[in-house]
């Protein structure tokens, strides 16, 4: 009885817990996959391509979205807020960000960023 008791919860704990660990291990592969690259090249690559980029935020167009310029042009990126505030998003920040490109029907690409670093 004892025994199937602490299979049972085992098996709950296995299953609530697979989400999170997914998520963790999904933006793992996303880091460790991402070239540097030039806005221009991001712009050009297909949806779920892992890209890290480099440049100056120069406008937050929504929550959580902004605009990110390097030399090459500019594109939209999705920052969660539990990856910087937007106070620390300023316009002028330089930073660095990996993530994935996502291609949307009606909307130029973007990039969803799963990692970002505020640069000096």
């Amino acid at each position: 009885m004892k025994a199937q008791a602490i299979l049972f919860l085992s098996s709950v704990l296995t299953i609530f817990s697979s989400p999170v660990w997914a998520g963790d291990a999904e933006d793992q592969r996303i880091i460790s996959a991402a070239k540097p690259v030039s806005v221009a090249v991001a712009l050009k690559a297909a949806k779920d391509t892992p890209v890290q980029l480099t440049g100056t935020i120069v406008a937050q167009v929504k929550h959580e979205h902004y605009q990110l310029k390097d030399q090459t042009g500019v594109i939209n990126v999705e920052i969660d807020d539990d990856l910087a505030s937007a106070a620390q998003l300023k316009n002028g920040t330089k930073v660095r960000v990996i993530g994935e490109v996502d291609t949307h029907r009606y909307k130029a690409k973007d990039i969803d960023v799963v990692k970002v670093d505020i640069l000096k």
